[in-house]
């Protein structure tokens, strides 16, 4: 099983577990002071203006420069590689994603920012060049060497490179799997109107059961599953 397959298969089964990066709102975060500002942009739809100023706010600010964003944006196809038709990480803006988060979670920058000195670093020395410019097989190999850690051993008691992949597996995993691409490559429909058609017949015949041919008809009848249900006075049913 590959790497994507194997973290598919762990969302699918964990119920993106990932997920915990997000922000829980509490019964109180539901009540604005003030209305919520109308605004074309559905991004955003539902903020409230004091979540909709801190947006603004981290995205006029900038952590990561030029380089160390490239950098995120090769390792997030080695933990995560893209896949046809919907794409990888890069279509899903992690590395956008990632920078976010980093600025709205400070106490991350310190692992980040040194996690990603330490790949160059570790690229430079076994490979003569940096991390994002050496081949996909050398970056599997520096990966291989930190994406495992202690279960025993908290997290943050572990080498600054253990815990800077461990951070950014889960944040390429969240950033894709809650974005418009990741959805579509789960597969994932959200809630929508089943077509039911009755109980199969082999239950019926097993059961020694059979429809009111005339029930059938009214009730089973898709083609009529718009219409809405009448009943006359003495609650028969009429269409």
């Amino acid at each position: 099983m590959d790497r994507r397959k194997s973290i598919q298969t762990i969302i699918l089964g964990a119920g993106a577990s990932a997920l915990a990066f997000h922000g829980c709102k509490t019964e109180g975060d539901n009540k604005a002071n003030g209305e919520i500002p109308a605004t074309g942009d559905t991004k955003y739809f539902g903020r409230t203006p004091e979540e909709l100023e801190r947006i603004e706010k981290l995205n006029a600010e900038q952590l990561f420069n030029e380089h160390e964003l490239e950098t995120i944006a090769v390792l997030s196809t080695v933990i995560l590689p893209p896949k046809e038709p919907n794409g990888g990480p890069i279509e899903a803006e992690v590395p956008e994603f990632i920078e976010f988060v980093g600025k709205d979670m400070p106490e991350m920058q310190p692992t980040l920012l040194g996690g990603l000195m330490w790949l160059d670093h570790k690229s430079n020395t076994e490979f003569g060049t940096e991390f994002k410019s050496a081949t996909l097989e050398q970056q599997k190999q520096i990966c291989d060497e930190i994406c495992w850690h202690d279960p025993e051993t908290p997290l943050e008691e572990q080498p600054l490179e253990i815990q800077f992949f461990a951070s950014m597996r889960n944040l390429v995993v969240t950033g894709y799997y809650t974005s418009k691409v990741g959805i579509a490559d789960l597969g994932y429909k959200g809630n929508q109107p089943n077509v039911w058609d009755g109980v199969p017949q082999e239950v019926l015949d097993k059961h020694g059961m059979a429809y009111d041919p005339d029930w059938i008809a009214k009730c089973v009848d898709q083609s009529k599953r718009n219409e809405i249900a009448e009943w006359d006075e003495k609650g028969n049913l009429i269409t």
